[in-house]
């Protein structure tokens, strides 16, 4: 077959292509949980990356006159009955310093102005001192929950957002490198990709951290998670990338790029491997929940992310004690914010895959 042809058929394949995806957009805006998922993920990704702006204070800033403090009321109505266009807080004074009782003190009222100067930098909003703006309560520490919460999603979305793209990219070159030369080559990558998934995640993750010393400074251990998560992650995705290809490898404008002599890694990047994308998108996003999972895990039995440095898994580490929770339950507050970001990305993978459906999309098939 003449490389015309083949080249025909491609360009043909990747325009059907362009026009399923159109579909898909539109179905996944009919599908309203998927959708709405996808516009929380959208916001708390918006609301991490400019958490330094967005935020009242610095993570690691204390106040340990203010530990477990509830969270602070937010007025327009004041303790006479006036009314103020300008919402304002009150201070609390600690009264029961053995079960964290706080009562607001209402003879003098704290403004809360936004764009505020703090820091060195500004903020979107605040108070002055000695008034505290915690909108979900502070920790031990007296640190703002709010503020950690915003940056703990900095940190714990980046590593999973990070670890699923290196483990997806192994996952492709491996599984595409596998079905394309077949053979040896094939039978060495699955059976290593097979003892991978043959351990059980959370125990391969817990030996392979363990190896690393303790004394890791916080950026070193956040790349090794990265890398730790991805190194387990990949094996899974390249089984079925190795299916679609041998499929793939069979069309013609795959033979007819051998044909005009293409390069065996040229051919697996440029012409078969983004023939895999609609099921690519649809792994990714419900992967996601996993590495958050093992993230969260890490850092809560003190392996990932260290204190000052915030991430849902080692906040959550301080809801271990039925004390604590009985006179702050807002400590619970990161494994709230764990689950809604599963649900969602379960949610809009769910959603993805119907869109992506042939049946769903009015008799387009996505091929791969």
């Amino acid at each position: 077959m003449g490389g015309g042809e083949g080249e025909g058929e491609k360009g043909d394949f990747q325009m059907q292509q362009k026009g399923t995806f159109r579909i898909v957009i539109n179905r996944l805006r009919r599908n309203k949980m998927a959708w709405i998922a996808m516009w929380i993920i959208i916001a708390l990704a918006f609301f991490a990356l400019f958490a330094g702006f967005i935020s009242p204070y610095d993570y690691d800033e204390q106040n340990r006159t203010k530990s477990y403090h509830p969270s602070t009321g937010i007025h327009l109505i004041d303790a006479e009955g006036r009314f103020h266009l300008q919402p304002f807080v009150y201070n609390y004074n600690l009264v029961d310093p053995v079960f964290k009782r706080y009562e607001p003190d209402t003879s003098k009222r704290f403004p809360i102005y936004f764009f505020i100067k703090r820091d060195g930098g500004y903020r979107l909003f605040g108070t002055e001192d000695p008034s505290r703006l915690f909108l979900l309560g502070s920790d031990m520490h007296g640190r703002d929950l709010f503020t950690r919460l915003l940056y703990g999603a900095r940190i714990s979305l980046s590593i999973s957002i990070l670890g699923v793209l290196i483990s997806f990219v192994l996952g492709l070159l491996m599984g595409g490198i596998a079905g394309y030369f077949g053979g040896k080559i094939d039978n060495m990558l699955m059976r290593f990709g097979e003892i991978i998934m043959a351990v059980p995640g959370i125990y391969l993750l817990l030996a392979l951290r363990a190896i690393f010393p303790t004394s890791l400074s916080p950026v070193q251990v956040y790349f090794f998670i990265i890398l730790i998560m991805s190194f387990i992650g990949w094996a899974g995705l390249a089984r079925v990338i190795r299916g679609m290809v041998l499929s793939i490898k069979e069309y013609d404008f795959v033979t007819a790029a051998k044909a005009i002599g293409g390069g065996h890694l040229r051919i697996i990047v440029r012409h078969i491997l983004p023939n895999t994308l609609s099921y690519t998108i649809i792994a990714m996003t419900l992967s996601v929940p996993g590495y958050i999972i093992g993230e969260a895990a890490l850092s809560f039995l003190g392996l990932g992310i260290q204190e000052p440095y915030p991430s849902w898994g080692n906040m959550l580490s301080a809801a271990q004690s039925i004390r604590v929770l009985t006179s702050a339950p807002w400590i619970l507050m990161p494994g709230i914010f764990i689950s809604v970001t599963i649900i969602c990305f379960n949610l809009l993978g769910d959603g993805l895959r119907d869109a992506f459906d042939p049946k769903a999309t009015g008799g387009v098939e996505v091929k791969m």
